[in-house]
């Protein structure tokens, strides 16, 4: 955030310095807000997102179907959703205006923020964190953001409205304790004890500031109120944080996972963390939840128990027609659909009020490239499931002339109750996806 310039009078820097320190570690804060008072049957019948990207992509040919509407073919990698058609639509014909430049445009997957090379380029706010900002606080954490062998200093799927990362949370064994362990009471006494120093540093700097307001310009002061408000919602998390602290998290009906730290496990990394996902949103610890696999970051990996790529995933992603690498990339792209295929599985068999919880859930697979082999980034392999929604087609738009992939994101926002004119380049809601025609 922009802290005003303040020349009248010298500001304490080391009282600012640590109420900046509270604004820049304050992510993690972020992802607690209050339950409290809730109709605990609205509460479950409320729509949640997992939202999952690949950076890579597959390869376009196998993936998008040549015709369009109900009755349209299956291709070779949706065969393994063969059991689930109704449960899913295949978009063609999506992708982010002026948002090119190959993987740069990795961050800005959620985000659609426009022309990620040029200079003094800056992200913008991710569709997760525009929901968070526009739902009521329910749960714990309003989401949470995931990552599979993620550089994690410098891809993320989750954005602030400043345009800052919020890096994800790798380890599923970490995630476990965050969602599930409370620790004895000494140990919530001292999380507490931080949240209210916290909390001090934020009404120490409020009250300096407010000090120097009447020598301010008209400028200054405009820039002195925003600031005003960002530490008033800072305050309201520390709250909320704490209130939190002495809530029970939810019991899980499974062990903790153990860490797989080699990264050539890739497929095994990806279905653990896939899985952590849906636990959290079974036990309505949060109704976002963000995964970013990093295949860029992705070593030589084994693609099934008796086959290693030929090359880092990157490498082989760049396969330059060779049929080799052709070959492989279709095992490693069957696999992923095969993951996303026991996913929808878990999801069909978990009841929730009488109901399939994947009709609860809307589950968004996809990715920034088109074509990572010629750094192609339009015509988006997209594939929405469950939620609700009238599924079982292909809703293809026009390949050349792409409609804006934030129109089908301004829809999700919509069927979450969030009701705004525009997300990012958003023209209209994607009315094709609630049609029924």
């Amino acid at each position: 955030m922009d802290i005003p310039y303040i020349s009248t009078r010298r500001l304490d820097r080391r009282r600012m310095l640590k109420g900046l320190g509270v604004g820049l570690a304050l992510p993690s804060l972020e992802q607690c807000v209050p339950v409290f008072g809730r109709d605990a049957a609205k509460a479950e019948q409320a729509p949640r997102m997992l939202l999952i990207s690949n950076n890579l992509g597959v390869l376009p040919e196998p993936f998008f179907p040549k015709d369009s509407g109900a009755g349209y073919t299956l291709t070779p990698y949706l065969e393994n959703l063969s059991e689930f058609r109704n449960d899913f639509t295949i978009f063609s014909g999506l992708s982010h205006p002026a948002v090119a430049g190959g993987h740069s445009t990795e961050n800005c997957f959620l985000t659609g923020a426009k022309d990620p090379t040029g200079t003094g380029f800056r992200n913008s706010i991710s569709l997760d964190q525009f929901a968070v900002e526009n739902l009521p606080q329910t749960t714990r954490f309003p989401s949470l953001n995931l990552g599979v062998n993620i550089d994690k200093a410098n891809r993320s799927l989750s954005w602030t409205r400043d345009g800052a990362l919020l890096p994800a949370e790798d380890s599923p064994a970490r995630l476990f304790r965050k969602l599930f362990l409370q620790g004895d009471a000494a140990a919530v006494n001292q999380r507490l004890h931080r949240l209210k120093q916290r909390g001090s540093i934020l009404d120490a700097v409020h009250a300096d500031l407010t000090r120097y307001q009447g020598s301010l310009n008209q400028s200054d002061r405009s820039r002195l109120d925003q600031y005003f408000t960002s530490v008033r919602e800072l305050e309201k998390q520390l709250q909320v944080a704490a209130e939190w602290e002495n809530k029970p998290r939810p019991a899980p009906d499974r062990a903790a996972p153990e860490d797989i730290l080699d990264k050539a496990k890739f497929f095994q990394k990806f279905q653990l963390m896939l899985n952590m996902g849906q636990l959290a949103l079974e036990t309505d610890s949060t109704r976002i939840v963000t995964l970013m696999v990093d295949a860029y970051a992705t070593p030589v990996f084994e693609i099934n128990s008796d086959l290693r790529s030929m090359n880092g995933y990157h490498n082989l992603s760049h396969h330059g027609q060779v049929k080799e690498k052709i070959a492989q990339l279709e095992k490693v792209d069957h696999r992923q659909m095969r993951l996303l295929r026991d996913l929808l599985t878990s999801m069909s068999l978990k009841q929730e009020l009488g109901s399939r919880f994947l009709d609860k859930v809307m589950v968004l697979y996809g990715s920034n490239m088109g074509d990572s082999n010629t750094h192609d980034n339009t015509n988006l392999p997209i594939l929405l499931a469950g939620g609700g929604f009238q599924h079982g087609r292909h809703l293809q738009f026009d390949r050349q002339d792409n409609t804006p992939l934030s129109n089908l994101f301004l829809s999700l926002l919509h069927h979450m109750g969030i009701e705004v004119d525009q997300f990012s380049s958003s023209t209209k809601p994607l009315g094709e996806l609630t049609s029924t025609v």
